[in-house]
């Protein structure tokens, strides 16, 4: 569903049947515990551009809310584990690196045959 800041979450619930306007963040309240959520959380939240670049069925989330400086607004943090591997991952948007190895030809590795090798 599509939050308030624009953008796709499968977390955001937006309830506007005949009037209502109900809308939680289901992945704050599966925070222990329970974290509040206020619209203006969706526009620094870092799930929607986790959840697009990288779909991996062991990738668990974690929320956290964090101040960066004393005097700016809480904003949502993310801690990420790989059930596969059991172990923290430094950066979600692009996974453990074991559940889905990278190929060696996006690296461009020299001797590779598939590798292009433009002049």
């Amino acid at each position: 569903m599509r939050t308030p800041a624009g953008k796709e979450c499968r977390y955001f619930y937006g309830d506007y049947y005949r009037g209502r306007n109900h809308e939680e963040c289901r992945f704050l309240e599966s925070a222990n515990p329970p974290q509040t959520w206020t619209p203006d959380l969706c526009t620094t939240c870092p799930v929607p551009e986790i959840q697009m670049a990288n779909a991996c069925e062991h990738l668990i989330l974690e929320p956290v809310m964090v101040r960066p400086f004393p005097y700016i607004k809480k904003q949502v943090s993310v801690k990420a584990m790989c059930t596969k591997t059991l172990r923290k991952v430094s950066e979600p948007q692009i996974g453990c690196g074991e559940c889905h190895p990278i190929d060696s030809i996006f690296f461009g590795a020299p001797g590779d045959p598939h590798s292009s090798t433009r002049s």
